[in-house]
């Protein structure tokens, strides 16, 4: 092999090889997402903010209706149970191990409420925060914009 030899495909091996930014683009029939479907997954910051105020509600409403032993002196089931036992039924074990297993259950679905509605305040904080950071590190110390050879920059 000669050297120029050697130094085209070097140089063809360069050109394919770019470390320059690019980006992939889906045909413009939007194809990818399925018939008639938008193909990007887009959020609203309302969006969030509309689920995980439902997801409170949701927990509000599960806490104060639920019968559970949680409260002060227990849920009415709890008492019944109680009751019952006292009095030698051995209907009020059955009834209180259904109410081990219904208190658990809710507390499962109080937990899944407050952590849908925690997460989704948290993230959209959290994407405001980032917002703010990257639009200030995207001005100039004069408060101007930062050029796109500027980003480019940033890409390489």
């Amino acid at each position: 092999m000669a050297w120029d030899e050697w130094e085209q495909l070097k140089a063809h091996a360069a050109e394919q090889q770019s470390t320059r930014m690019r980006l992939n683009q889906l045909p413009a029939d939007g194809g990818g997402a399925g018939a008639g479907a938008g193909g990007d997954l887009v959020v609203n910051q309302d969006d969030l903010g509309a689920v995980g105020h439902e997801a409170n509600l949701l927990y509000h409403d599960v806490k104060s209706q639920a019968d559970i032993a949680a409260g002060p002196g227990g849920g009415a089931t709890p008492q019944a149970a109680t009751t019952l036992k006292s009095h030698g039924f051995q209907t009020g074990g059955a009834l209180a191990t259904t109410v081990e297993v219904w208190s658990s259950q809710v507390n499962s679905v109080l937990q899944a409420c407050a952590h849908i509605s925690d997460h989704l305040d948290y993230t959209q904080k959290r994407h405001a925060e980032d917002d703010a950071k990257i639009g200030a590190v995207l001005r100039g110390s004069d408060g101007s914009t930062v050029s796109v050879s500027q980003l480019d920059e940033y890409f390489k």
